[in-house]
């Protein structure tokens, strides 16, 4: 397969302003998209939604991504802010041939990025990116006028994604009696998540819903839990649900405070769906899943394999063998049964669910187990290092002590010259010492 130029694992990202997170790069992104939706439909105009979390940078972005669409005769709806996974549900819903998300996800305001869905609502395959990136850099030639494509803004976007999360919640079972604090990351669930539990029975906390298009995920959010914490606490809440900020991730705390990441709440889900008969298969983690999570699935007679990290791989993992539950650490978390991509809304709704069918609380089910300690180094590469070579002989020494009660992951970053090694243990002193070694053994030094 070819390198990817432009493409990461998650679409285009980077900061606004430097390339590729340009008005003209995005212009001619979308005219080499509707190039090649138009090839893969022809007798039809194409249609394709468009989506943005809460960014300064989406009107920009959205103007320019429009104009690319419609200058390659591609018909336009434009949903204005919305979730990630609500623009690969409406997709599917309104029988369009792509959906495009503008965000950054989880990274600062400054950040921003694009990405696609494809018919179905289900992730751009990776074909489909390569045969965009071949038409990018080529020059643009508009259609007749005639031919452009037109824009329209839909007007009831938020309501139909709030009720599709809703009908993902068993119809017998409700949310009266909860109190939950819900944290939106000052992002695309704002106006979406308070109304969706709302709405199913829970009296609701918000907090993190007041985007100004530069406090998306800051200090807030799934990967800022404090805030969240504090508010249970203070709110004396049964749960507080944390989402990023374009919706994908999901984080809980529980009445004590205490945070629950994305190993444990598969962990809730999975269990309870063995308990009801109702787990197809097995699960899907990545390399950096807890081992002990694996262990305790182990006990309770449920199948697990890892992918590499990233939520694409895991969703590929579950396709290929047929299973529907799967996630990271990190809080992407899949219930194919219920979306076809990651939804932090409708995760949480999982886990709740859950809860009631073992009739227990986070605690009492994550009780089955604890994280092993992890620690994690990264090593800067010097241009042409074999770090490979370089760390073998450490790896297989740390690898041999570890057999049984810890493991190794050592991890290219995908964006900078660093490679990661992460060394999990039962002992935390054991999995920093070689840790340690392993780092060492790249380039003599820990940076």
């Amino acid at each position: 397969m070819s390198a990817r130029k432009y493409f990461g694992t998650d679409g285009v990202r980077g900061e606004v302003g430097q390339a590729p997170i340009t008005p003209d790069f995005v212009l001619r992104l979308g005219y080499a998209a509707g190039q090649v939706l138009i090839n893969h439909d022809s007798g039809h105009r194409p249609g394709v939604l468009i989506g943005k979390d809460t960014r300064i940078s989406g009107y920009m972005l959205e103007a320019a991504l429009q104009a690319g669409f419609a200058a390659a005769g591609v018909d336009v709806y434009l949903a204005g802010p919305l979730p990630t996974p609500g623009i690969a549900y409406l997709t599917r819903a309104l029988r369009l041939q792509a959906g495009v998300v503008i965000s950054a996800s989880h990274n600062p305001y400054q950040d921003n990025g694009i990405k696609f869905f494809a018919e179905g609502g289900v992730k751009l395959d990776d074909a489909l990116e390569l045969e965009i990136e071949a038409r990018i850099d080529t020059p643009m030639q508009v259609r007749p006028s005639a031919e452009l494509g037109r824009a329209k803004r839909l007007t009831d976007a938020q309501g139909r994604y709030i009720e599709f999360c809703k009908s993902t919640f068993p119809n017998d079972r409700d949310l009266r009696g909860l109190k939950l604090v819900v944290d939106c990351a000052n992002g695309a669930t704002y106006h979406i998540a308070p109304k969706v539990f709302h709405e199913l029975g829970a009296d609701v906390i918000e907090i993190a819903t007041q985007p100004n298009g530069f406090n998306i995920n800051d200090h807030c959010g799934a990967t800022h839990t404090k805030a969240l914490q504090q508010a249970v606490l203070a709110h004396d809440a049964d749960y507080g649900i944390a989402l990023d900020g374009d919706g994908d991730r999901l984080m809980m705390v529980d009445r004590a405070g205490r945070l629950y990441d994305g190993d444990q709440l598969l962990y809730v889900m999975a269990k309870a769906r063995k308990r009801a008969g109702q787990l197809e298969g097995g699960v899907v983690g990545t390399v950096m899943t807890n081992l002990a999570m694996e262990q305790a699935l182990a006990r309770q007679g449920i199948e697990f394999a890892r992918a590499k990290v990233g939520d694409r791989y895991v969703l590929e993992q579950l396709l290929a063998r047929g299973w529907q539950v799967g996630g990271e650490s990190s809080g992407h978390l899949l219930c194919l049964d219920r979306h076809t991509t990651g939804d932090g809304i409708i995760s949480s709704l999982q886990v709740l669910t859950a809860l009631s069918v073992l009739d227990t609380d986070l605690a009492g089910v994550c009780r089955d187990w604890q994280p092993f300690p992890q620690t994690m180094i990264n090593v800067r590469l010097q241009a042409g290092m074999d770090w490979q070579g370089a760390s073998a002989a450490a790896l297989a020494e740390a690898e041999a002590a570890l057999a049984g009660c810890g493991r190794v992951v050592l991890r290219p970053s995908g964006t900078e010259p660093v490679v990661r090694v992460m060394v999990e243990a039962e002992d935390k002193t054991l999995a920093q010492h070689w840790a340690q070694v392993i780092a060492q053994a790249i380039d003599g030094q820990v940076r």
